[in-house]
């Protein structure tokens, strides 16, 4: 059955309503990260497939722009109706192609169809301001006007989700959309766009356009100057150099980079409830989350006992590809990012570390990694001051709460944290924390009506809730008397 849907989805670059084939014939092969063999060849873009996604982009926006909000918010009413109606197909190519298990599927394609409902109610709520000069010389008019054609830039590890957290916003707002997602997942969102277009969506309005020449194409869309705004989800590294290129032009840039989030265990926390949120604020997707936990900070009084009943925990889970039954775990996207874990893990180990649970990949194909819990991490090892991006569980001990709350900060980093203690404390001491979300006696805390983003070098705005369309918007001032 997995193998019909991933024959059926579309390969092709999805421009102005079209399905195109690379001007240069170009293919990407789709890895299954549980077998290592591939599942499928996608075109490959080029810079001047680029120019023309952008082209159609252009053409479609001032129609886009035009259609009444009530409109823009019916069709997007009706994409997350079609996600929905087809969410058990599209888990099973996130599995395929990069690694969750099913169950994780279908909770991403929750979490991606829920942006177009919410979106859906946005759109006809994008008000503008009114009011009398304090002077009394003139009225002040505020409207919001759309930014226009958006390059939307997406990872790998939520291929569903972070698309949608990116188009339906831009669509509320009225802007026209070309998304370059990550060449290890482009089946998704392919088939994402066909889904789109069945809803209703314009030619034009959202072109897809995955490529293995991804710096190219990046720098052809940002060189033209019908393009006005960037978004990107991804790396600290890659979010340095678009806005150094973005900035070139003074184009509007919202950067939702990569994070190092502390998890700290107080002296009050409640045991069970600790050990639940450390479960899910790190195996989520195999740890390949920016807003999963990274580094454990438990004070001393409870280290004992949260390191022995988390590592047993983790002891429990079973890896395997993802559309197996029984399976908790499915495998890193990749051997790079598995190799990775595996050298942070043996580096730890090596000065003085101790493994608790887990701690090696597994024989036999496919890039898996158990899930690991280690202790007794020195401070200036590289897995406390990296982002791991895989399902490793570092943990170090504290005394008093000022040095939790130090160790905590020690980062360029600030996207996302955990408390897990008596709520008040817990409360108290994520007020101290710089990050732009925390999640208090709890592991999972993304929700499409709050605002994501970071601090620090973990990016620049929000997507998500109110501020996500804004991101797309303008504001224009017009003076009047009368």
């Amino acid at each position: 059955m997995s193998d019909k849907i991933i024959q059926s989805a579309p390969k092709k670059l999805f421009i102005n309503g079209q399905w195109v084939d690379s001007q240069e014939g170009g293919l990407i092969d789709v890895i299954d990260p549980a077998t290592e063999k591939v599942i499928a060849s996608v075109a490959s873009g080029t810079p001047d497939d680029a120019t023309r996604a952008v082209d159609a982009a252009h053409e479609a926006a001032p129609a886009w722009a035009a259609t009444p909000p009530r409109e823009r918010a019916e069709i997007l009413r009706a994409a997350f109706e079609v996600l929905r109606a087809n969410r058990e197909d599209l888990a099973v190519l996130i599995s395929r192609e990069e690694g969750k298990t099913r169950a994780e599927g279908l909770g991403e394609m929750d979490y991606a169809a829920e942006f177009f409902r919410w979106y859906a109610e946005e759109a006809p709520r994008i008000m503008g301001q009114f009011g009398r000069g304090p002077a009394g010389n003139n009225n002040i008019i505020v409207d919001h006007v759309p930014v226009g054609v958006s390059l939307l830039i997406t990872p790998w590890n939520f291929p569903a989700a972070m698309a949608t957290r990116k188009i339906a916003p831009a669509l509320a707002a009225g802007c026209t959309t070309i998304l370059k997602p990550a060449s290890a997942t482009p089946l998704t969102a392919l088939r994402v766009a066909e889904l789109l277009h069945e809803a209703g969506v314009p030619n034009g309005v959202v072109n897809v356009l995955p490529s293995k020449r991804s710096s190219e194409i990046s720098t052809r869309i940002l060189e033209d100057e019908r393009v006005k705004l960037v978004s990107l989800t991804g790396s600290t590294e890659v979010g340095r150099i678009l806005m150094a290129k973005a900035a070139e032009r003074v184009m509007i840039s919202s950067m939702e980079l990569g994070g190092n989030a502390p998890f700290v265990v107080l002296e009050d926390a409640d045991m069970d409830v600790a050990v639940e949120a450390a479960m899910v604020a790190k195996l989520r997707n195999a740890g390949e989350s920016c807003i999963g936990a990274n580094r454990f900070i438990v004070h001393t009084s409870l280290k004992t006992e949260f390191e022995e009943r988390f590592a047993a925990e983790m002891r429990k889970w079973k890896v395997g590809p993802g559309l197996e039954e029984g399976v908790d775990i499915g495998p890193l996207v990749d051997a790079n990012t598995r190799d990775k874990v595996e050298r942070l893990v043996d580096d730890a180990v090596a000065n003085g570390a101790r493994v608790l649970a887990g701690g090696k990949r597994p024989d036999g194909p496919g890039y898996f990694y158990e899930p690991t819990v280690i202790t007794d991490v020195k401070p200036d090892a590289e897995i406390l001051h990296t982002e791991i991006f895989g399902p490793v569980a570092p943990i170090v001990g504290f005394d008093d709460e000022a040095e939790a709350i130090e160790m905590a900060n020690d980062t360029i980093f600030g996207l996302s944290a955990y408390v897990v203690g008596a709520t008040g404390h817990a409360l108290s001491v994520a007020q101290k924390i710089d990050a732009g979300i925390i999640g208090i006696n709890r592991g999972f805390v993304s929700d499409p009506a709050a605002p994501f983003g970071g601090f620090k070098q973990s990016g620049l705005g929000r997507e998500g809730s109110q501020d996500g369309v804004h991101e797309f918007l303008e504001k224009k001032y017009i003076a009047v008397e009368w």
